[in-house]
């Protein structure tokens, strides 16, 4: 069930932001194997070819303009 919630935050960002002049002020951190990878909202679409080669699931935090949007708690902190 919190993966659900989750992914509703990150969709709600994400639909906010894709069209959005500022769009590039959106930073996404992802996992990519052991690595944390970050890069900007639309070069995200892109690599992850719309969700299809990078699930939704590896989003680990989305900032913009320092503020976090959204951070994944991990299994430890909980």
């Amino acid at each position: 069930m919190k993966f659900m919630v989750k992914k509703g935050v990150i969709e709600e960002v994400f639909s906010k932001a894709r069209f959005s002049e500022e769009s590039n002020l959106y930073i996404v951190s992802y996992r990519d194997f052991k690595k944390i990878r970050e890069t900007t909202l639309p070069e995200f679409i892109k690599e992850s070819d719309n969700f299809q080669k990078i699930p939704i699931s590896r989003i680990t935090k989305i900032i913009k303009n320092n503020t976090v949007l959204f951070e994944k708690i991990s299994k430890q902190d909980e």
